[in-house]
């Protein structure tokens, strides 16, 4: 191994693993967001009129629990959050920032990327 292979090792370690972190932090503040705005209308339990609304929809083709879903494009996502979709409402600026909504982003989509 060259001299400055061995010297930028560490440095690629840490962007890895730095990278890791904020990716879990992003991950752990989008789950919050979920929790404050959406978890209301979209949890799992009973009385939550967007699951209910999705049961109907879906007719268990696909999970109406968004926490389950492994189909939720990244654009989807962003979309209906901020012009509603049905009941659903929109959410403005004030309330879910642009960097909380990609935060809510990176938790739900299957294809968030960066």
């Amino acid at each position: 191994m060259s001299k400055m292979a061995r010297g930028l090792a560490p440095v690629m370690v840490a962007l890895i693993f730095g990278t890791a972190a904020m990716s879990q932090d992003r991950l752990q503040r989008g789950k919050e967001v979920y929790d404050y705005w959406c978890i209301n209308c979209h949890g799992s339990f009973p009385g939550t009129p967007g699951t209910q609304a999705l049961e109907v929809l879906y007719r268990g083709l696909k999970p109406a629990d968004l926490e389950e879903r492994t189909d939720l494009p990244a654009e989807l996502v962003r979309l209906y959050v901020r012009t509603g979709v049905s009941i659903m409402p929109t959410f403005r600026k004030t309330e879910i920032s642009d960097e909380d909504l990609e935060a809510l982003v990176a938790y739900l989509a299957f294809d968030y990327e960066p």
